[in-house]
Formats: C-alpha cells, structure tokens, sequence
C-alpha cells in the first residue's frame, strides 16, 4: 500500500520487541548507555602472533563513561590508545574482559547470555546501537545498488512495510542525506558513488535502524576538511531529528572541538587504554587539567588563530621519550614516561580520575593538597627538539 510523505517518519515509531513496560520504567532514570570499570584485554598469539608482544595486553583499562540521550561524546587519542576498542565494546560488539555496560539500565551481555531474564533482548540492543565505519568502502556491498543495501535494515526491522513503502522511506533517508535526486542515487552501485556519498549511504543506512546510540568511528578522516564539516553538520542535524546520541572516534582534536561544541557535548581525551580527561570543549581547550590533553591541545592548529600565531614558536609539552609498550605499560601514572610536569611519586602511584571543578581529569595536579607538590621533581624534563613552526 503507497503512503504519503507525512506517513513515513524518520524515526520510526518502534520500540524494541523485548522491552516491557516494568523495564521502561526501570530504565527512565538510567542514562542511555553506563560503562563501569570496563576492561578488554587482548591475549597473546593468534594471527598477529609476529606483531604483538607475548604478553596480555590491556587494551581498555576500567573506563567508566556515561552517554545520556541525545547526547555527543567526541573519544580522542593517537593511534593504537584503545579508543575503537572502547567504542566497540561500548556498542556490544566486543565483549569487555571485565566491568559491565548497561543500555537503559539493563547490563547488555546478561541480556545475551540469559535472555529469559532480560527486560530488553540482546538483538534489540544490537538494533539501539549502530556503527558508521571508517571507510565507507569497505563497509558497503560493492555488488549491490544503494537501494538494495539500504532495503535490507528495513524488511529486517519494518516488517510492517511492503515494497513500495520501503522505496518511499529509503528516498527519505536518500534526501535528509542530502543524496538528490534520490532515485537516481538509489539506483547506483557504491563504486558510482564518491567517498563522501559513500559515507553518507553509511550514516543512511545507520539511521534507517531508529537507533539511540551511533558509534561514528574515524568517519570523517577520509574526507577532505570542507566534506568534514559538511558531514558533521550533517550528523547533527540529523541527530536533533531522530533523537539519537553520537559516540564520535577521532585522532583529531579539531574534529572533536567541532562536534561536541556545535552539539553540546563533551570529549574525552583517551591515552594507554584510559579516559585521562573529560568534559565540555571549552575547558578542555582553554583550561585543560591532564598535560597530554595540553599536548593534544598544542598539536591541533588554528584553535583560536591569535593564540595560534603566538604560539608558533612554542616548545611541544611532552618529554623526549617515545609512547610505552601497552603490553608492559609503566608503573604509576602511564602518562608519566611522556609529562613534562611527572614528578617522582608520578612514577609509583596511578591517579584516580578527580573532578576539577571543569573537567574531570585522571592527574595528581588536581588536587592542590595531594604528595605530588612535595614530591622530587623527574631528570630528564627536556621537551623534545623541534617546535610547531618547524612542522609547517
């Protein structure tokens, strides 16, 4: 049966099939998604044998984050700190060594592993919590037209829509991606398509599912910068129209400042496997607590251009020594081997995770009363040799 326009939302009006009124109201004080003490830990041998060291590697290290509705979490870190890791197991795709994940209050591999007790079932909580991956290439069907991939999410979940109303709804989705005309793009294979199209038909597809979490891994870092803020913008607007939360993954803390100031959120800055520092962009650009946040903060360009011209000529806040082995990470602080500002009780005592007031930043410069003021200040303090002028 053909339907209208005003007939087809983009948030579809379903809830997931394992919910019952009692979880509902369980869930309505909970926040969307709570990460408590969450490990993964990765053991040796297997295909990477010959790349990895032989011992367990920590990839996530008791991270707790909370995610509310209709929230944006910009995760940033240099390659290989754990943050796509987090994100996975953050989603359910990757079952954490330790600590529990609760969406809407139900601890998602309980649901997996004794789905007779679950208030929400495990393959509703899949359906909840999307992915937009890196390369849109790789994630799309190269064999099938756009119309054929975006279909399959919906004969899936929409089981109450026949063919004509599930052409109609994917145009709509086509459209709010701003893929025009719709039907022409529907009608292409992805190898027809740009990266940045390609990308879209990611998101597209992602938000087909009604989703309340979408994990958008590096999706941005294959575009070219003016296709970055496009897609952003992008992400956003469409967020304010389905109602979703972003788990946003970047190496590049200019991408993160931009999304979670224009959506209102936060990021966290990740190192080793921890969440070191977290809060709103502001405080985390003009007045971070942890150093590796102020080195994130100086390797990023044109934050504020008058700051960035003065800052041309600046020594990098971060010690000649390169980043540890995450298979034999360092005793204490893990940032400690790097911190122009380590002192000795850095290197035998690992900081809890304290609020500053802005922030809530994992270092002992929190604390105006803690050991670390009295404590011997580390030899060997030199920045390494080069300074931001000389990278461009």
């Amino acid at each position: 049966m053909s339907t209208d326009d005003s007939d087809i939302d983009m948030a579809a009006d379903v809830e997931p099939d394992g919910a019952t009124e009692a979880g509902a109201e369980a869930a309505s004080d909970e926040p969307l998604l709570s990460l408590d003490g969450v490990e993964v830990d990765f053991a040796p041998g297997g295909l990477l044998r010959q790349y990895l060291s032989d011992e367990e590697i920590m990839a996530v290290d008791e991270v707790s984050l909370d995610i509310e509705e209709n929230d944006v979490v910009a995760l940033v870190g240099e390659s290989g700190c754990g943050k796509t890791t987090l994100g996975k197991t953050a989603i359910g795709l990757q079952r954490p060594t330790g600590g529990s994940i609760r969406y809407k209050g139900q601890d998602i591999w309980e649901a997996k592993d004794n789905p007779n007790s679950a208030d929400i079932e495990f393959p509703d909580i899949r359906r909840a919590m999307q992915i937009v991956h890196q390369d849109p290439g790789e994630a799309l069907n190269s064999r099938r037209r756009v119309r054929a991939i975006l279909a399959d999410p919906l004969k899936k979940w929409r089981e109450d829509l026949d063919q004509e109303d599930r052409e109609e709804t994917i145009y709509r989705y086509l459209e709010h991606v701003e893929m025009t005309p719709a039907k022409d793009y529907a009608e292409r294979y992805p190898y027809q398509l740009s990266g940045g199209e390609k990308q879209r038909v990611v998101l597209g597809r992602a938000l087909l599912m009604n989703p309340d979490l979408v994990l958008a891994d590096e999706a941005v870092s294959a575009l070219d910068v003016s296709l970055r803020v496009d897609m952003m913008d992008l992400m956003l607007e469409l967020q304010d129209l389905i109602n979703t939360s972003f788990l946003f993954i970047s190496h590049d803390l200019a991408n993160a400042r931009y999304l979670a100031k224009k959506g209102g959120g936060r990021i966290a800055i990740m190192y080793l496997g921890n969440i070191v520092e977290i809060g709103k962009p502001d405080e985390i650009l003009q007045n971070p607590t942890h150093p590796y946040s102020e080195v994130l903060r100086w390797s990023t360009p044109a934050i504020d251009p008058e700051a960035a011209k003065a800052a041309v000529n600046e020594d990098p806040p971060v010690r000649q020594l390169d980043v540890p082995d995450p298979a034999d990470p360092p005793s204490g602080c893990k940032y400690h081997t790097r911190c122009i500002e380590a002192r000795e009780v850095c290197t035998r005592e690992e900081p809890e995770v304290y609020d500053t007031g802005g922030t809530e930043a994992s270092c002992f410069r929190a604390l105006s009363n803690h050991e670390y003021w009295n404590s011997q200040e580390l030899e060997g303090q030199e920045t390494i040799g080069f300074s931001r002028g000389d990278r461009e």
